[in-house]
């Protein structure tokens, strides 16, 4: 591949899969299954594709980005190609935190990461009616839906084996994880080292105007001076907190080459998130593959290439 071919496909896979940027037309064909409830909730819903095959089938698991504020499970980018490669789909919606935040639920973020891993949880109640093989399930998802995907896949299994609920006991595992544009911190103090102009996250925390979207990343001075106060809860959902020797393999990939210190254009889809949970990775023991424009060793142009590759195998 021709090195500058590389940001105009990096550039295509992000866009492709942060939420109202699709490239891919409207799924031509309906789910097998659709708005399957896992939950109460009008969100706690998913569609589900089945993959023909006579065993069963590894699972592409999308979490849709919007931060956590918008989006739809509708758009899975390259659909019909992991269809065909024998890679059954589940697409999941779920609380947003401004519905969260209205309801109750502290901190707000607790809601859609909660509702991953029950949904994960689901889907395996579901693996032999679906014909699904639990131990290949691949996450996936971009911007917040990436951030959610690394929860999972960094999280200790969060299955309860004493519960009288079948779901519960279920394990949240994955086999790996594949993301663009991922927000892989929580904590801001991290976020204004790594990238100075860092203006997102707060708002997983209670720091917005639930009643109005476009507050979500205008209190992140807030944030970082009541950082102490919610630490707590950064530690319990910042997936780089999570990270361990016994982690699944990640890919990350993004638009724009890191400078680690410095301003970004786009600094809540920086690939700084990425250089440093991969230095993290690496001092820990854990495999993180990352693509940005420029990007050395690069083995997977694309997250379909690497899934497919990975779940496949």
């Amino acid at each position: 591949m021709k090195l500058a071919l590389l940001p105009l496909l990096v550039a295509a896979s992000l866009h492709a899969q942060v939420p109202g940027k699709p490239v891919e037309p409207p799924n031509r064909l309906p789910p097998t299954l659709a708005n399957v409830a896992y939950g109460k909730h009008e969100r706690q819903v998913l569609d589900f594709y089945k993959a023909e095959s006579s065993k069963p089938t590894p699972l592409l698991f999308f979490i849709h980005g919007g931060g956590w504020v918008n989006g739809d499970k509708a758009p899975v980018n390259d659909r019909d190609r992991f269809l065909a490669a024998g890679i059954s789909i589940v697409s999941i919606n779920y609380r947003y935190s401004w519905q969260a935040q209205l309801d109750g639920v502290v901190p707000p973020v607790k809601a859609p990461l909660d509702d991953a891993a029950r949904a994960l949880q689901f889907v395996r109640s579901k693996a032999a009616e679906w014909n699904i093989d639990k131990a290949r399930i691949g996450a996936s998802g971009g911007s917040a839906g990436a951030c959610s995907s690394l929860y999972l896949a960094f999280h200790d299994d969060m299955a309860d084996p004493k519960s009288s609920d079948p779901v519960a006991r279920e394990s949240t595992r994955l086999m790996t994880a594949a993301v663009s544009g991922a927000q892989t911190s929580l904590d801001p103090k991290q976020l204004i080292e790594w990238t100075p102009n860092s203006r997102y996250g707060g708002h997983a925390f209670g720091f917005m105007d639930p009643k109005d979207r476009k507050s979500r990343d205008t209190r992140f001075a807030e944030f970082l001076q009541k950082r102490e106060s919610v630490l707590k809860w950064i530690k319990m959902y910042s997936p780089y907190e999570h990270v361990s020797k016994d982690d699944p393999p990640v890919y990350l990939i993004y638009t724009s080459a890191p400078a680690i210190g410095q301003p970004q254009k786009d600094p809540t889809h920086t690939s700084n998130y990425g250089v440093k949970l991969q230095e993290h990775c690496k001092a820990i023991g854990t495999e993180c593959q990352l693509v940005y424009p420029g990007a050395p060793n690069v083995k997977h142009k694309t997250i379909t290439d690497y899934l497919i590759e990975t779940l496949k195998k």
